[in-house]
């Protein structure tokens, strides 16, 4: 586990400042310990390592520490004394010079005991030779730090002295530090430090720092997912890339090296077992997850269920959240099944296909059955793949074992060269990229390069990795590589040339390019047929209705539109939840704020409940826009964390710049100037990327709402503009139209103004949708006469009423009001302004406020504060103010962190000024004031 500049471990903040604190008090003369427990590879040493140079460094400035180490080896748990051996080297000199004093004197005696144990290896029992080594680190004359690492290695009596130690060190000065692997090592009484795994966050820098020059997105992803946590995992798979890896021509390593130091801890750990246990473990490393009556079973037919219990004893074997069994560690699977030899793996196989035989379980059971005869090679070969395909396409959707790619990946293998491996790796691809494993379905296509594969085959390989290059490559590319899957399908596959051609419009709506996308919707209008199947059907009217929209024919468009809305829900459109995104945007380009967002809310249920990982991602985007419109802005902010995790996680590089916008367009509501600039950048960045130019138009978008919040019009109308020449589609000119009214109307720009207002009214128009049509109104408002204005502000106070935006109607209060206040009816005006100050504050909007209240003491009203919490909130940035109510509503710094997507030590420093600019010294003061 590696740090950065700082030398903090990652991920590690607690662990390392509870180490820290525990050496600071020894060096003050009050002692202690901790057990820090974690599996092999958890960083103990490393936390130990820190303690040291805590130790080194001067925890107290008055004296040096006193540093013992010892360290537990399986080849020395026989040899008694061992470890203090090791442990007080250090001292030998002192031991002998100690020991030749007086015969009476108590010191003395007990020097002599140590150094004679140490030397013969026996001592008398009881209580004398761990009070004597107790008494020897008290007089040292300074703090003594005391690290023990791999405790469950170090002989019995070394490690019950020193655990003696341990337990009486809080009034000495002296720190014990244990590290062990196991947690029944050492005896009761000893304070326990659980190392838990690494975070997804802490994962990723951990790699950062181990490759500078970076990883690609979906790789880094890999390895994280591979690791589970595990620092020394990490360091590991990183070693052991290689150039086919960073190309993508290579799958990522799912398992450290073999012959790697924690491959090495893991095979020790099984090479302890008995052998009836050994050989039930690799049973379950063969079928993870294993029900508990096959299980049973299995063990029946060999020594019974002594062996099981004896696994689950040594925290080998545990039992799974869905009832079954597994070992307890991904990794020690992995070597569980790799240490066993060919024969026993097959014989595994052999068995467990045999206790599946017949066993009711449906489709899945036969699944199972299929991919442990095609492991164990019980069969003809291409007899096994035809078992293998049949079974995979009656199963469940929701098996978690075996994976699809994996078992169509082992058909493939099992296939002979021809059109028929190749179509069995494309598949495999596919599904891997569905799995949320890019880099494997990148790996599985470039096999299918060296066979002879027909047209089909090709297309729809393609088609695989179009996909790959819209959601992790560039739009540009994406785009040119779906156009032709899409005409190599054409003959042999109409449905999925067709939905080649729906990816290939969006990779240029993506990219910004809406005369590509015409184009696109061109040639897939001369593919209708009287006689298309209701998929074809409705991904053609997708387009079209798409397309005349963008051509800012609304009306036109409809027609399309309302066919797609309402056909998604019909069968067998209903149980897709791409095509219920499709139902989404159509709703959304039609006004339905409603129905987009219960179908948005569909897709991302059914992609969850189909484990479709890759999908989510782009499943929340439309939820987010859904909710965007309907003002919910928490919810978009949960999504979009979620769904930028999930990028990330998936190497969705062009699905995580829109989150990231979204994030900064939230952060701007907010009035969180810092964060919004941080994620619009970051956004635009990766946008700029990978050719997402509607990312890079939200991010702008989101910087722009940031300074019309501000008031700074100047900035945002040349903002705007930026974003009007790029292409940005309907959805972003709608939203982007109000701000550009309102900020180009306050620098005088009325012709900027008025041309920017034709397209909303257009689309506003169009499809009556009271939200819209409200901003519109406002937008009239504001270049209205004044004797027409109040009018105009009345017309869209009465449209809000009929929306669904809480928001955008205090935003139009806010304007209403200062509107009435200038024409001198300050009663009317305050009316506006207090509702508009109530929703700002509800949604937690500082600048707005501040907007809300400047604006009612100009109309000649005493703003009241709204007591402690509204101080803090003019002392405090936006994000301050959100750390300092989750910390007073009782969430650590991890948790702190895990809400607003950032490091724990960023929370801290965050705390250390909010402290210090409201003058509190205390989490409990804090909760004080803001309650």
């Amino acid at each position: 586990m590696t740090g950065g500049r700082s030398g903090a471990l990652r991920g590690r903040d607690k662990e390392s400042d509870a180490l820290r604190a525990l050496v600071d008090r020894a060096g003050a003369g009050a002692g202690g310990c901790l057990l820090l427990l974690g599996g092999p590879g958890a960083g103990k040493t490393a936390l130990l390592d820190l303690a040291v140079a805590h130790a080194a460094a001067g925890a107290s400035d008055e004296q040096e520490f006193l540093v013992l180490r010892t360290q537990g080896v399986r080849g020395e748990t026989h040899l008694p004394y061992a470890g203090l051996h090791a442990l007080l080297r250090p001292l030998a000199d002192r031991l002998e010079a100690t020991g030749a004093g007086p015969y009476a004197d108590p010191a003395a005696a007990g020097s002599r005991m140590l150094a004679e144990a140490l030397r013969t290896g026996v001592a008398a029992d009881g209580l004398a030779l761990p009070a004597a080594l107790l008494r020897l680190l008290q007089t040292a004359g300074r703090p003594v730090l005391v690290c023990a690492d791999d405790l469950q290695w170090l002989d019995a009596p070394s490690r019950e002295a020193i655990c003696f130690v341990a337990r009486r060190a809080v009034t000495v000065p002296v720190a014990v530090l244990l590290a062990s692997a196991e947690p029944g090592t050492a005896s009761g009484g000893l304070p326990p430090l659980p190392l838990a795994p690494l975070d997804e966050r802490a994962s990723r820098q951990v790699l950062d720092d181990l490759v500078p020059a970076g990883l690609p997105g979906d790789l880094r992803a890999a390895l994280v997912r591979a690791a589970r946590g595990n620092p020394l995992a990490l360091a590991e798979l990183a070693g052991a890339l290689t150039d086919a890896h960073h190309k993508g021509s290579a799958p990522p390593p799912e398992t450290p090296p073999r012959g790697g130091r924690l491959w090495r801890a893991y095979a020790d750990r099984l090479r302890g077992l008995p052998a009836d246990t050994a050989d039930l473990v690799l049973l379950i490393a063969a079928d993870p997850g294993i029900d508990a009556v096959t299980l049973v079973r299995a063990a029946e037919a060999r020594s019974g269920l002594a062996p099981l219990e004896a696994a689950e004893n040594a925290g080998v074997v545990v039992e799974s959240p869905g009832g079954g069994f597994d070992l307890a560690d991904p990794i020690l699977r992995h070597v569980a099944y790799a240490e066993a030899s060919l024969a026993r793996r097959r014989a595994a196989h052999r068995l467990l296909a045999s206790l599946l035989d017949g066993v009711s379980g449906g489709e899945h059971q036969r699944l199972r059955r299929a991919w442990h005869r095609a492991a164990a090679l019980d069969g003809p070969p291409g007899q096994l793949a035809e078992e293998l395909v049949r079974a995979l396409a009656a199963a469940p959707r929701a098996a978690a074992f075996p994976e699809p790619f994996r078992v169509l990946e082992r058909a493939a293998e099992l296939t002979g060269q021809g059109e028929a491996k190749a179509a069995r790796l494309a598949a495999a691809a596919r599904h891997a990229w569905q799995a949320g494993q890019p880099q494997r379905a990148r790996s599985l296509l470039s096999r299918i390069d060296t066979l002879a594969a027909g047209v089909e085959v090709r297309g729809r390989a393609e088609l695989v990795r179009g996909t790959l290059e819209l959601r992790a490559g560039t739009t540009g590319s994406a785009c040119d590589t779906l156009l032709a899957a899409a005409e190599r399908l054409l003959r042999t596959d109409r449905e999925q040339a067709v939905r080649a051609l729906v990816r290939a419009g969006e990779a240029s709506y993506l990219a910004g390019d809406n005369r590509r996308f015409l184009a696109i919707a061109r040639r897939a209008e001369t593919l209708r047929r009287p006689d298309d199947d209701h998929v074809t059907g409705l991904a053609l009217e997708y387009l079209a209705g798409m397309a005349a929209t963008f051509r800012g024919r609304h009306r036109e468009a409809t027609a399309s539109l309302r066919r797609v809305a309402t056909g998604v829900m019909a069968p067998p459109s209903a149980g897709s939840p791409s095509m219920l995104v499709w139902g989404g945007v159509a709703n959304l380009l039609l006004g339905n704020g409603a129905e987009a967002l219960t179908l948005a809310s569909r897709a991302v249920e059914m992609a969850r409940a189909h484990g479709a990982v890759a999908s989510m991602p782009q499943m929340l985007e439309i939820l987010i826009q859904a909710q965007l419109w309907s003002g919910r802005y928490d919810a978009v902010a949960a999504n979009a964390l979620d769904g930028l995790r999930l990028a990330q996680e998936t190497g969705r590089a062009t699905s995580g710049a829109q989150h990231l916008a979204w994030l900064a367009f939230t952060a701007a509501v907010a009035g969180d100037e810092e964060t919004c600039v941080l994620r619009a950048a970051r956004a635009v960045e990766l946008a700029a990327a990978h050719g997402v130019s509607v990312a890079e138009a939200l991010g702008t978008l989101a910087l722009a709402h940031l300074d019309v919040a501000a008031n700074r019009h100047a900035d945002a109308v040349n903002r705007l503009r930026a974003v009007a020449r790029t292409g940005d589609p309907l959805v972003v000119r709608v939203m982007a139209t109000p701000l550009l009214v309102e900020s180009a109307v306050r620098t005088g720009d009325i012709a900027q103004a008025r041309d920017a207002l034709v397209v909303l009214d257009r689309w506003a128009d169009s499809t009556r949708d009271p939200d819209r049509l409200a901003l519109a109104a406002r937008c009239h408002a504001l270049l209205a006469p004044p004797a027409e204005a109040a009018e105009r502000f009345a017309e869209a106070l009465e449209l809000h009423r009929q929306g669904a935006c809480g928001f955008e109607t205090a935003r139009t209060r806010l304007l209403y009001g200062g509107m009435l206040r200038r024409s001198r009816r300050p009663g009317a005006a305050r009316e506006h302004l207090h509702g508009a100050l109530e929703t700002f504050e509800r949604y937690g909007a500082r600048l707005w406020s501040e907007h809300a209240r400047a604006e009612l003491r100009a109309a000649g009203e005493s703003v009241r504060p709204s007591g402690s919490r509204s101080e803090a909130g003019r002392l405090l940035t936006a994000q301050q103010l959100q750390i300092a109510t989750l910390v007073a509503e009782g969430a650590t710094n991890r948790e702190v962190a895990a809400r607003l997507f950032i490091s724990p030590r960023t929370v801290e420093h965050h705390l250390r000024n909010i402290f210090a600019r409201l003058g509190v010294r205390s989490r409990v003061e804090l909760t004080r004031l803001l309650s």
